[in-house]
């Protein structure tokens, strides 16, 4: 497979057992090895001790049994001559009369390395150390510190624990099973020293509550190290004498489980996803402690599989969130209850920190000042304030929307605060007349005094009544330099600042449906329906909203889909444009996604000077914008193609 902008194709098969058949098992390792070429696969891992059978037991010790299984391997390197894949297959090996539990990496007829497992379980079902040596003896093997190789087939095969696979693109490193479970993994130091994927071949059974705790352990192994880890275990067709064997398969990524197969299959099956190199580079290359942990020697084995002429365009068997920043099926209640709390955590320190006796917010109908103003209201709870002490105030407009009006006045009455309506449409046609500038002249100047006019009455109200002005302009449009400067731009505590405008949308209405009875739900629910727009301009003939912001910046979903990838993992405009494409591929077409990706790029670059000097705020997601902590960037720079 050729890497499509860092993915790395990888599979995990369990193919269907057949204890101490070798014959047989190879006829099903090779039936799924042309499966996995035929879907791009570039590595494939089975399960450990594959070729044999896991529960083989003293069978083990049967000479016929380790030759076997030697030829097995043999056949099995021949079968990769020629074909575009490397395959991970686990055998018993014997060596100098230890019998070692073994990974053998095989690519285009050749075995380039051989791992040992070093950690073996003892318990009472699976004794290995009756059968097995731990490979930490392989340094000892024939008494001299040598670099250890076996020879097979008439050449000298890397052999050992402190084996890194290198390829053009990428590096990975095995562990067997119980390695996994041991209480230093060797996964830990082998992605410190270099390993980006992580391959284990296993033959873990399956008792009650094994498998949940398994696939977190590994979904946690995979975050923590920054890697991809691929995972496999025996299937159904392993002797049932004391256990169960369930076939587990899982492919993880930097926490996130990617792919989980089903189990209990009766048949060979598989499990296939891509792996994002370049994203797990962006993360250790932000963690130096993959630098500074490194010790031991560890030999790179070069590895150069056949290139796969698949083309680009093949189907991705990945898939991308269109909303990264929201949380995942099942995950909601907490999530929402985590942002709730980091926000009125924020707001209730700054708020008895400063000894204001008020908090002024600017009430528009909109969805961050609503969002705002229920923080607000939850943060004079958690203080034991009443909630009169928030000063909410309406500023109506020229664009202001009945709508819009109606649901600021409402929403402020069924919290409880107090109520402030200041229409600013006097003053803006005064202010307009001052500095000699047509009022029927709707262009940027006309917009701005508006959105000025109203933070200076938001400011002189907090003088007034000793408050604390609170932002309410959201992460998307600091990313988009979506503010007026000075206006809706400044605040003394932007609360909202490290929200992005699609979670600012699933938030009020998660709020309005757990929250809330019908009466305050029904009024949240139409502000969550309504367009998204600053209100600067007139309405139209309808009296309904004309200046829509999605219609002027693009879609926000879009642009929160670009902001994460571009500010989390700093990926290519191509890059990201591909991954938009997936996500949103029943949505937007590419030139769309091109446009819109091309517009939020001009605009985040030279937007800059407005993020450099932002009120502080709550970071609350995993990236923000504040020019002290996550994104310190020159305001004279040029946009970079």
């Amino acid at each position: 497979m050729q890497n499509n902008f860092g993915f790395v194709r990888v599979a995990a098969a369990v193919p269907k057992c057949h204890v101490a058949d070798v014959d047989a098992n190879v006829a099903e390792i090779k039936s799924q090895i042309t499966e996995a070429i035929e879907e791009g696969v570039e590595v494939l891992c089975f399960p450990e001790l594959t070729v044999t059978g896991y529960t083989c037991a003293d069978l083990f010790f049967t000479q016929q049994l380790q030759q076997n299984a030697l030829q097995g391997v043999q056949q099995i390197c021949e079968f990769t001559r020629g074909k575009s894949i490397i395959v991970l297959v686990g055998a018993p090996l014997k060596v100098d009369n230890n019998l070692f539990n073994c990974a053998f990496v095989l690519t285009d007829g050749e075995v380039v390395g051989v791992v040992p497992k070093i950690n073996l379980p003892n318990t009472g079902e699976f004794y290995e150390k009756r059968w097995f040596t731990s490979g930490r003896a392989v340094r000892e093997i024939n008494g001299h510190p040598r670099i250890p190789t076996v020879e097979l087939w008439g050449g000298d095969v890397p052999f050992g624990i402190d084996l890194l696979f290198m390829t053009r693109a990428y590096c990975f490193g095995i562990e067997v099973c119980e390695d996994l479970w041991s209480p230093l993994p060797p996964s830990t130091q082998l992605a410190i020293q270099g390993a980006e994927l992580i391959f284990n071949l296993s033959s873990s059974n399956c008792v009650t509550g094994k498998h949940a705790f398994r696939r977190d352990m590994i979904t946690q192994q995979s975050a923590r190290v920054h890697c991809g880890y691929i995972y496999t275990s025996s299937g159904v067709g392993e002797s049932t004498t004391d256990v169960v064997f369930s076939g587990s398969t899982y492919i993880a990524e930097n926490g996130e489980l990617l792919e989980m197969g089903d189990r209990f299959m009766r048949d060979s099956s598989m499990v296939i996803s891509e792996i994002d190199i370049e994203r797990l580079r962006t993360d250790r290359q932000r963690n130096t402690n993959f630098t500074k942990d490194q010790h031991g020697h560890y030999r790179k084995i070069n590895v150069a599989p056949i290139e796969s002429e698949l083309g680009e365009t093949e189907p991705t068997h990945r898939r991308f969130s269109m909303t990264p920043f929201l949380p995942c099926k099942g995950t909601e209640d907490a999530y929402c209850s985590d942002v709730l709390s980091i926000q009125i955590s924020g707001l209730a320190r700054r708020w008895e920190h400063t000894h204001a006796q008020t908090l002024v917010i600017g009430i528009s109908g909109g969805l961050d000042s609503t969002l705002a103003l229920l923080v607000a209201a939850q943060t004079a709870d958690v203080l034991g304030y009443e909630r009169q002490r928030i000063l909410g105030v309406t500023m109506p407009g020229f664009g202001t929307s009945d709508r819009t009006y109606n649901n600021a006045i409402k929403l402020m009455e069924e919290l409880g605060v107090s109520i402030h309506e200041i229409p600013i449409r006097d003053v803006t046609t005064q202010h307009l007349q001052d500095i000699d500038h047509d009022i029927n002249r709707h262009d940027v100047t006309y917009e701005n005094a508006q959105a000025r006019i109203r933070t200076l009455i938001l400011m002189d109200l907090a003088n007034k009544y000793n408050g604390l002005v609170v932002g309410t302009g959201d992460l998307s449009e600091l990313a988009l330099g979506w503010a007026t400067y000075c206006g809706d731009h400044m605040s003394m505590y932007g609360l909202n600042a490290g929200v992005p405008k699609t979670l600012v949308r699933y938030m009020v209405r998660y709020i309005a449906e757990n929250l809330f009875a019908e009466e305050t739900r029904e009024t949240l629910l139409d502000i969550v329906d309504t367009p998204v727009s600053p209100e600067l301009l007139p309405l139209d003939e309808q009296g309904d909203i004309a200046q829509k912001t999605e219609d002027q910046v693009g879609p926000y979903e879009l642009h929160d889909f670009f902001i994460y990838y571009f500010l989390r993992y700093g990926f290519s405009r191509d890059k990201i444009a591909y991954m938009a494409s997936v996500a949103f591929e029943d949505q937007y077409t590419q030139e769309q996604i091109s446009h819109w990706l091309g517009i939020f790029m001009h605009r985040f670059y030279c937007q800059q000077f407005k993020r450099s000097c932002l009120p502080d705020g709550p970071k609350v997601c995993c990236v923000s914008l504040s020019p002290r902590g996550d994104w310190r960037m020159p305001s004279d720079i040029c946009e970079m193609e």
